[in-house]
């Protein structure tokens, strides 16, 4: 089979990031993590069944899992952008360590209750909501650019291997042993990340620029977001898919133990095809991007998917279920590979961590609110019933697509450009000192007025993506030509970091609003800081 990721100018195998050793460590131990998580996703959900019938609760296990995402993603790719990854990310996974393996004891003594179940969920939620922004932005770290989207989807194939070994391991250990011997092994699964992280010597970022501070970053991360159309359109096409997805995982427990009157091993087998079927359509998935654009890849996996939705629903038998869930799994990489490449690919690097925070946030936000949605549906009505609405959803989403379309790989150039001129300061003002005011003063022939102001939308959202809090374009009364651009960073530290961030793409943006300026008058810049 040929492996090869296509791309402008040649192909990229899709193992050709194993190459590098700090990648190929971190990934094979990341296997391991993730197939002791998914044996914590099958244990938790099982013994939940045993300690509540209702569909709701069952689901909440998901919801517990996916709703830190709400509060954290965004402080947690903020601190990724703005400290030391490695450090960071020793702390949390060492954290979440410590939860799994009290998670274990109290089930192995008896203790575990439905609420302790939902409570310890959540703590393992914090940890895994602290630790995504920081590990996905690693990976840029780790390989070259050309092997950025060949890493991104060897990723996933590690993820879905893990997804195909652990509810197998699981589904064994419960029978065997019984559910806290999942937590168990989950909590020793951290030690190989730990190790590797530990002897990393990861050479720190130097910076003549002091750090940003937490809220500032979290603040200026959002505004990128609120100001990013590529992004923006990937986090729509994340929610549009992932709503009505989520039903197929968070009522697959209650499915299995009610309606196929299913063990703990077939839940396991069923989880087990999911892993199997996306390790297989990552395999492929190459071949298949040469044949269809990423918007027709999404929208095609996005049917499939809901199809699969209508046989879960209406054929309760799981000889039937097993290859239909292998296709799900084959679909389900196909949309988060694409998704990953494109909120991965379509950002600078200085705000990747905390836009991957808000993609994610996004993401575990749709599948806890489509849990719970489909879990309050299924107790209310039925599971078919809760099941096929999901799939209409899914349906519905595909068609927001048509508008809402994917960034293309490589669509536009993100360094840095740095043809913005220093601002100088008087040697007397603090640099902390804040917000600066920047002003730009253009004259423009009457004729040129509207493609100018329609020019300068466009620049408006790029001051916002680089930091800026208020942009505003006014007119000289008595000059008609004369139109002045206004925009205020928080501090002067923060306008010298706004000079850092702008692209060559933005380049190009800033150029489209100054050629309408009159020849032979240059565009007047100043600076003022707030006294």
């Amino acid at each position: 089979m040929n492996l090869e990721w296509s791309k402008p100018g040649g192909a990229v195998s899709m193992w050709a990031p194993l190459q590098h050793k700090l990648f190929r460590w971190l990934w094979l131990a990341s296997i391991a993590s993730n197939i002791g998580t998914w044996m914590h996703e099958v244990g938790a959900g099982w013994l939940m069944t045993s300690l509540s019938s209702s569909p709701l609760i069952v689901s909440l296990v998901q919801v517990a899992a996916a709703a830190p995402m709400f509060v954290l993603a965004l402080p947690a790719g903020a601190m990724a952008d703005i400290i030391d990854k490695r450090r960071y990310l020793l702390v949390v996974q060492s954290a979440m360590a410590v939860v799994a393996l009290s998670l274990s004891f109290l089930t192995y003594a008896g203790w575990i209750t439905a609420p302790l179940l939902l409570l310890m969920t959540f703590l393992m939620g914090i940890g895994t909501a602290l630790t995504m922004p920081a590990w996905s932005a690693l990976t840029p770290e780790l390989v070259p650019k050309s092997d950025l989207p060949a890493a991104i989807s060897l990723s996933s194939v590690g993820i879905n291997v893990a997804r195909a070994l652990g509810p197998a391991f699981a589904g064994i250990l419960i029978s065997v042993i019984g559910p806290w011997a999942t937590f168990g092994i989950n909590a020793l699964s951290f030690f190989g990340v730990l190790t590797v992280l530990f002897f990393w010597k990861r050479e720190p970022q130097q910076s003549v620029m002091p750090a940003e501070r937490l809220f500032g970053a979290i603040r200026i991360g959002w505004r990128f977001a609120k100001s990013s159309r590529h992004l923006q359109r990937v986090l729509v096409r994340t929610a549009a898919f992932f709503i009505g997805a989520s039903a197929g995982m968070s009522l697959l427990p209650i499915l299995v133990r009610a309606d196929l009157n299913g063990t703990a091993e077939q839940f396991g087998v069923l989880l087990g095809a999911v892993g199997i079927g996306a390790v297989t359509g990552a395999m492929v998935l190459s071949k298949v991007r040469q044949l269809l654009a990423v918007n027709k890849l999404v929208a095609c996996a996005s049917l499939i998917y809901a199809f699969v939705l209508l046989l879960l629903a209406w054929i309760p038998n799981f000889y039937v279920l097993t290859p239909v869930m292998l296709v799900s799994g084959a679909a389900w990489i196909a949309v988060l590979s694409s998704l990953q490449v494109a909120a991965q690919t379509s950002v600078p690097n200085w705000v990747r961590a905390r836009a991957l925070a808000i993609y994610i946030l996004v993401f575990f936000g749709s599948m806890a609110i489509g849990g719970a949605f489909w879990g309050w549906l299924a107790g209310v009505f039925s599971i078919p019933v809760s099941l096929s609405l999901a799939s209409v959803v899914m349906v519905a989403g595909v068609v927001v697509g048509l508008k809402a379309t994917l960034p293309v790989l490589d669509a536009e150039d993100l360094a840095p450009s740095l043809h913005w001129p220093q601002p100088l300061l008087s040697e007397d003002a603090d640099a902390k000192r804040g917000p600066v005011m920047v002003s730009i003063e253009y004259q423009v022939l009457a004729d040129n007025t509207e493609a100018f102001k329609l020019a300068m939308e466009e620049v408006r959202d790029m001051r916002h993506r680089n930091g800026s809090f208020s942009w505003q374009l006014m007119q000289d009364t008595q000059n008609s030509m004369k139109w002045i651009e206004v925009f205020f960073d928080e501090s002067w530290h923060d306008h010298l970091r706004h000079h850092n961030r702008v692209t060559r793409a933005e380049l190009k943006v800033e150029s489209a609003a100054r050629r309408f300026q009159v020849d032979g008058m240059p565009v007047q810049i100043r600076h003022f800081l707030k006294g």
